[in-house]
């Protein structure tokens, strides 16, 4: 059998793939964050409450009210979105004129009492969510079994990211949400509701963390804290890829998610530090990263 670094092909080419179903969460979630922060320029750093509140709506909605994955799949990210939207007219509107610190810190203390709050109501121990019966089953790849869940998680976050890439880059509407990131006041003189585009960027970035927990149900234990390491690495990839650049995010999303796969195999033991090692990196090189304005 072909070996590259004394390991099986086979074995490389199958931690590849699952690293590519990490990096889907990666691309989705720092997708979110990219959104948020290239038009509003806040840092919101409970983007991993959001996706852990995602996750919970789903499962609760099973339990309680007997809805479905496919119902969740909309609703969750929906109602997650909406609050998020009461965050940020109670909260966030009253920081964009200080210093980015000042979200930062307001956001973080969010993500705390939302953490707090789920422990509370649902204990620390995680939560299994069941795979929806039109997705069990594996696909026999020759080097790997992949299951067919994962398989779909790979598809959504490749459509959900460039669909998103498409409206804000492609469209009118996108072009409308970037002119009020470069001068919102004389938007707002040619007749355009700011405030309404800035908070349907706020709901809109929460609500594909919230996409982002509900895909990750089935895949991992709902519980209170699952989106809080995760968002560490969400943020090194935003960074890496150039705060609030969409394609930026989307492209390093799915990258470190293979290339940390591919370390998974190669070097096990820096699995958890190959991700910030090459943001260190690309900081040094390119500060704005990979594909951001200088």
């Amino acid at each position: 059998m072909t070996e590259v670094f004394g390991v099986p092909v086979a074995v490389i080419l199958g931690q590849l793939m699952l690293g590519l179903v990490n990096g889907s969460f990666y691309a989705i979630l720092s997708l979110g964050l990219a959104v948020i922060f290239g038009l509003m320029g806040i840092v919101n750093f409970a983007h991993g409450a959001f996706y852990a509140l995602g996750a919970f709506a789903a499962l609760l909605g099973l339990q309680w009210f007997g809805i479905n994955y496919w119902a969740a799949l909309l609703l969750a990210p929906l109602a997650i979105g909406v609050l998020g939207i009461v965050v940020e007219r109670l909260f966030l509107r009253h920081l964009y004129k200080l210093d980015p610190l000042y979200g930062l810190l307001m956001t973080f203390g969010l993500a705390l009492v939302i953490e707090g709050t789920l422990h509370q109501l649902f204990g620390a121990s995680g939560h299994s969510y069941p795979v929806p019966a039109g997705l069990t089953g594996a696909f026999d790849l020759g080097f790997m079994i992949l299951p067919i869940y994962r398989a779909w998680v790979i598809a959504v976050s490749v459509v959900v990211c460039f669909s998103t890439w498409f409206v804000i880059e492609c469209t009118r509407l996108g072009a409308t949400l970037r002119a009020a990131t470069e001068n919102a006041p004389l938007l707002q003189a040619f007749g355009v509701n700011v405030p309404l585009l800035v908070v349907a960027t706020y709901g809109g970035g929460v609500a594909l963390a919230a996409l982002a927990g509900v895909l990750s149900a089935p895949v991992v234990l709902v519980g209170p804290l699952m989106g809080n390491s995760l968002v560490i690495v969400v943020f090194a990839v935003v960074v890496i890829g150039g705060m609030g650049s969409i394609l930026g995010a989307i492209v390093s999303g799915l990258a470190l998610g293979v290339v940390e796969g591919f370390t998974k195999v190669i070097y096990p033991e820096a699995s958890n530090i190959v991700v910030f090692v090459i943001m260190a990196l690309v900081l040094i090189a390119r500060p704005a990263g990979l594909f951001g304005r200088e």
